[in-house]
């Protein structure tokens, strides 16, 4: 597993320190934890702009966010996510969920 090393100010650290012992984890278990679900986050977010925006399907919003397409409709419904896509994307994401 690669090493990486960050500077982050005091208050951070803190928090840091205050969050591991909430968890009763040790730092570097958070600090993976935190990285993950934040990873995570940033890809979701970046699928729902791109798929707001009509430049991607929704199985290609799905497959950006890192997910199954049933997982992708949920976090749509959620996020009351419109779209601007063309009836033919819509046609498209309609041939490949039957495919399932």
């Amino acid at each position: 597993m690669p090493s990486i090393s960050a500077r982050i100010p005091d208050e951070e650290a803190d928090a840091l320190d205050d969050v591991a012992e909430l968890l009763g984890m040790d730092r570097s278990s958070v600090i993976r934890r935190a990285l993950d679900e934040g990873l995570r986050e940033l890809r979701v977010r970046a699928a729902v702009e791109r798929y707001q925006s009509g430049d991607v399907s929704v199985n290609e919003a799905a497959r950006l966010a890192g997910m199954s397409l049933g997982e992708w409709l949920e976090v749509a419904r959620e996020r009351n996510l419109t779209t601007q896509l063309t009836p033919e994307d819509l046609a498209d994401d309609a041939a490949a969920a039957r495919d399932l």
